[in-house]
């Protein structure tokens, strides 16, 4: 399914076609390229709790192992041969520091093997060294190119995170609402994988400046994805969108 032209419930998976390239929006909120083996995750916030805990916020400090479980099941599921990080993977510049000793061990261990690529972000240190992989300002793959942060212009095939979008969706019943992929065909902006991270609704001007016409999103809800057009997201009477 093609979700810049459907709407309603997709599973485990939903196929995007971004610039030319076939690429699945998996409902774990990473990104999977077929073709090429590759697997993408946005904006991981490795150590987001312990960060908040040494200034009083009363998170509890699991987030590291929470996201990592999250990233070896899509691992596994996947057996991606590459695995591309797209910034922001650190919450902040010691949070390398703060990882576990048993969290670096299933963290190296998920790299080894693999070709593993950290994309800079705005809040990312270089990882450890003994944990592997490289680092990379972004990465041009085909017909699409990867980074942490859009770029103005809408740049054709660009694949960013950053935003950590969001958004609700009425349906007959309720509004359902959850961490969202967002894109119009030219350009897409994933979803944050981290486990503590928040969101920004895709209705917000930062992301309707990337998104001024027509866009969709796979909404992710209870492990299932979504898709629905932005004249559904926006107000569109439901009797009008068929479902």
């Amino acid at each position: 399914m093609n979700a810049r032209f459907g709407t309603g419930h997709t599973g485990d998976q939903t196929a995007l076609t971004v610039n030319g390239a076939t690429v699945l929006a998996d409902a774990s909120g990473a990104l999977f390229w077929p073709d090429r083996g590759l697997l993408v995750v946005a904006d991981l916030h490795l150590e987001k709790g312990s960060a908040f805990a040494r200034r009083g916020a009363l998170l509890p400090p699991y987030d590291t192992a929470a996201t990592l479980a999250r990233l070896e099941a899509v691992c596994h599921r996947l057996s991606p041969t590459r695995v591309l990080c797209l910034g922001d993977s650190f919450h902040d510049g010691r949070a390398g520091d703060r990882v576990s000793a048993g969290d670096g061990r299933r963290l190296a261990a998920l790299i080894q093997g693999r070709e593993w690529l950290w994309v800079v972000g705005n809040h990312d240190p270089a990882p450890p060294p003994d944990w592997g992989g490289q680092v990379v300002a972004d990465w041009i793959e085909g017909p699409l190119v990867f980074r942490h942060e859009a770029e103005e212009g809408n740049p054709a095939g660009e694949v960013s995170g950053h935003y950590h979008p969001k958004a609700s969706v009425p349906t007959r019943a309720r509004r359902v609402g959850g961490r969202c992929f967002i894109t119009d065909g030219r350009r897409l902006v994933l979803p944050a994988f981290g486990a503590y991270t928040g969101g920004l609704d895709v209705r917000e001007a930062a992301l309707r400046r990337l998104f001024p016409d027509t866009f969709s999103i796979v909404l992710l809800h209870r492990d299932r994805g979504y898709a629905f057009h932005s004249a559904h997201i926006l107000g569109t009477d439901l009797a009008d969108t068929g479902t």
